[in-house]
């Protein structure tokens, strides 16, 4: 079993401009190279991730495994809260 932090596959898209992210809901997604998390709209995403996309991120090391229904990232940075002051 992959030791990584298992994201379910149809979460994981590809913007208009290229970025992978993680859709986590609410309009928020995270970068998956920088962990920066941002706003989005339905405008800006062009489609779900490919195979031949994610076999890509498993080269560059962003990636451990992959298979029809999860993909196994490295480490993802945690979503910043504020914290009640």
């Amino acid at each position: 079993m992959p030791g990584g932090i298992p994201i379910d596959r149809q979460w994981i898209l590809i913007l208009k401009d290229g970025t992978v992210v993680i859709d986590w809901g609410s309009n928020m997604v995270q970068d998956i190279v920088n962990g920066d998390f941002m706003k989005c709209t339905e405008r800006e995403i062009s489609h779900r991730i490919s195979d031949q996309e994610l076999q890509w991120l498993a080269h560059s090391g962003r990636v451990e495994k992959f298979d029809s229904k999860l993909v196994y990232f490295f480490s993802l940075p945690e979503r910043p809260l504020r914290t009640i002051d």
